[in-house]
């Protein structure tokens, strides 16, 4: 008998666009999350970034959702955003 190891993967995230999803990939593999992105083949043929064809997203796999949605969550408030890109006095701009 052959046992299937099978991994079921969530969405945890929309982008728009083949290259917004492939950063929004290597920021949670930098951060231990396994992702893969899936876009219609079309849109990625034609570059396409908005509507049904445009959607690219990032997926993770189950037993890793709530660990990226917490990092795109502290991702999307700044958490990640290095001193050195923030001028003195200048605050973290809201998402």
């Amino acid at each position: 008998m052959t046992q299937k190891n099978e991994l079921n993967f969530k969405v945890v995230y929309h982008a728009n666009g083949y290259l917004d999803a492939e950063t929004i990939k290597l920021f949670l593999e930098a951060q231990g999350v396994e992702a893969v992105v899936y876009q219609e083949s079309a849109g990625i043929t034609y570059g396409l970034t908005i509507g049904p064809l445009g959607d690219a997203r990032i997926l993770v796999p189950e037993t890793q959702e709530a660990e990226a949605l917490k990092l795109l969550a502290e991702m999307e408030k700044g958490k990640f955003i290095a001193d050195s890109y923030i001028g003195e006095g200048e605050e973290v701009p809201e998402a």
